[in-house]
Parts: C-alpha cells; sequence; structure tokens
C-alpha cells in the first residue's frame, strides 16, 4: 500500500493551478433557458449530497436539483450517484431537453449524473469540497450557467467566480468552495459530472494545460467486450479489503481489517457481494481488469485466477499513486 504522503503530493500538484477555468464550449443561452421554463410543471427535489454512507438528508436552505441523467435514468434522484449497480442512464426529462441533449452530446467523455441545480436567492451552501472530484480519480464536475444574475457566485479556494451563461466552466471542486446567490432570481446552473479524457483536455486553455500534470490524470478506458465463458470462469469467493468501498478520508484506519465477499454472475453481469450483499456491478477495462459500475478507474479488480495461486488484486488509484491490496481466493 502507497504512503499517504504519496497521495497528498499528488494533491498539492493541482493546488498550483487555477481554481478554475471556462472551456472552449459555448451554448445558446436563451434556448437552454426556454427548455427550463417548460419544465415548470415538474417539481424540484431538494438536494441530497452522498457519501460514503449512503445518501445524506435533503439541504434546509433553498438548493433544488432536477435530474436528467442519472443512476438507472431514475428522475428521482437528485444525488450525484457513484458506483453501485446500476449505470447512468438519460431519466425522462432529458427527452424535454432537446437543446441540452444536443449541448451535453457535445463532451466528448462518458458522462454520469448531469443535473439542473437552482440556488435560490440569498442562499448560500456552506464551505465544503466534493471530494475525489478532479482528475487524479478521473471524474471532473462541469457547470454550464443557464440563469444567471450579478450577485450568482462560486467561491473557489478563495477566489470568487461570476460564471457567464452558456459557457462551459471547469472548477476543481476538491478544493473548498461556497456556492451563493446574492441576486434576486433563482441561479440555475448544469452541472455535469464526466470522466476525464484527451479529448476533453483539448477543450481546456493552452496555459492550463501547459501547466497540467499529465502523469497525474487519470483518464477514462473504454470498457472491454468479453464473452460469457470467461465471466463465468472469473466467480469465486474472496475477503475484500474493508477499505475498498470506502470513500471516506478514513480509510487507513481499517487497512488491515477485510470483510467477507465474493465475486458471481448475477443477471448475466459479474457482480462483486460484500457481506452477503450485491453492491457493486463489474465492467472489463482489458486484461481481466474491472471497475465498478457508475464510477472511474479509481478503484478496480484485477482478476489472476490462473495457475496454482489464484488471487484477485484490489486497487485504489489517486493520479499516479497506486494502493493494491492481494487477496487469495476460493473458485467456485
Amino acid at each position: 500500500m502507497s504512503d499517504t504522503a504519496d497521495i497528498m503530493s499528488v494533491r498539492g500538484a493541482w493546488l498550483q493551478l487555477p481554481p478554475a477555468v471556462p472551456l472552449d464550449l459555448e451554448a445558446d443561452a436563451e434556448r437552454l433557458g426556454a427548455e427550463v421554463q417548460d419544465l415548470v410543471d415538474l417539481t424540484w427535489g431538494g438536494n441530497r449530497p452522498v457519501s460514503q454512507y449512503g445518501i445524506g438528508a435533503e439541504e434546509e436552505f433553498d438548493w433544488k436539483i432536477i435530474s436528467l441523467r442519472s443512476p438507472g435514468g431514475e428522475s428521482g434522484r437528485t444525488d450525484p450517484g457513484g458506483a453501485g449497480l446500476e449505470d447512468f442512464l438519460d431519466t425522462p426529462v432529458m427527452e424535454r431537453c432537446p437543446y441540452h441533449a444536443e449541448i451535453l452530446s457535445g463532451i466528448p467523455a462518458p458522462l454520469y449524473s448531469v443535473r439542473l441545480m437552482a440556488l435560490g436567492p440569498g442562499a448560500s451552501t456552506h464551505e465544503h469540497r466534493d471530494g475525489r472530484t478532479n482528475f487524479p480519480w478521473g471524474v471532473l464536475r462541469l457547470h454550464i450557467p443557464v440563469v444567471t444574475q450579478p450577485g450568482a457566485e462560486l467561491v473557489v479556494d478563495g477566489e470568487t467566480f461570476h460564471w457567464e451563461a452558456g459557457r462551459l466552466w471547469y472548477a476543481d471542486f476538491d478544493r473548498p468552495h461556497v456556492a451563493r446567490n446574492r441576486g434576486s432570481a433563482r441561479r440555475i446552473h448544469i452541472v455535469i459530472d464526466c470522466g476525464a479524457t484527451v479529448e476533453l483536455l483539448e477543450l481546456f486553455p493552452a496555459d492550463y494545460l501547459r501547466r497540467l500534470p499529465w502523469s497525474d490524470v487519470l483518464l477514462s478506458r473504454d470498457v472491454v467486450p468479453i464473452q460469457r465463458s470467461e465471466i463465468v470462469g472469473f466467480q469465486c469467493e474472496v475477503d475484500v479489503p474493508a477499505n475498498f468501498p470506502d470513500w471516506s478520508d478514513e480509510t487507513e484506519a481499517r487497512a488491515d481489517q477485510s470483510i467477507s465477499g465474493a465475486i458471481k454472475l448475477i443477471d448475466e453481469r459479474l457482480t462483486l457481494i460484500i457481506d452477503g450483499a450485491p453492491r457493486f456491478g463489474l465492467v472489463h477495462i482489458g486484461s481481466a481488469e474491472f471497475r465498478l459500475q457508475g464510477w472511474t478507474e479509481e478503484r478496480t479488480i484485477k482478476m489472476e485466477l490462473d495457475g496454482q495461486n489464484p488471487r484477485v488484486r484490489f486497487r485504489v488509484r489517486c493520479g499516479r499513486v497506486l494502493e493494491e491490496e492481494i487477496k487469495e481466493v476460493s473458485l467456485v
């Protein structure tokens, strides 16, 4: 397992870059706004943050959401989702927003959650970090302002931004940040979680790219086809490192612990089972290595079941830093 100092060094390298930059993609803000206005019959759901402990309670201040893309395509999901048993799919609301869909299709990266997020007049979030949302973890959080006005601001790492409507923006939301609306009307942004790709990076300003620590960018890998006969052969029982399904910053306390687990074929999909319950679908990214369904290559499972000592490598990445724990298995 790698040293925490290595991960902190990776994080530190990103602090040398601007906290937010505009990208080379623009949309017609009036057309976006018109489609949002046509959703007046829908109820905006309260923001419910997600963590390793599950989906949290609804925020008490005026921060409302309509999901355009979510785990399983569920319109009622206002959280950003993450690793689990379902892929991200368009919700029925996306069908009512064809121009949104057109603009989103122009983002050259795999899309995870896409949400319309409305911050009410006078509302402000607490200062927080989104956690594992930046290049070293392979997932970026982008914004397109749809409805905005002076006083609608994002403060990222102490620097205040007001973003014009219709422009695609990137910010490092792993840094401390606050969203606040000092205007008299709702501020509405499209908030997009997506994978990191070379094509997406080409939309960044040239000066940003010249300073980018490329060796710490966790790029998305394409799904690699795999035969059913191969998948059947990967079924096994294996103890899972206790910190593998835990995205908190306190995983080191559980580094020496394990949880009973198995990898089995369920509904024609290879699935990681933990404590008897299906937890994560597994997606093949080549060479018998699998990422978790709905997540990036930040967390993968490498199967090595041939030979006299069949085993599984549980891998967690932060940029170039790789933590790995090897577990022996019992084939089933």
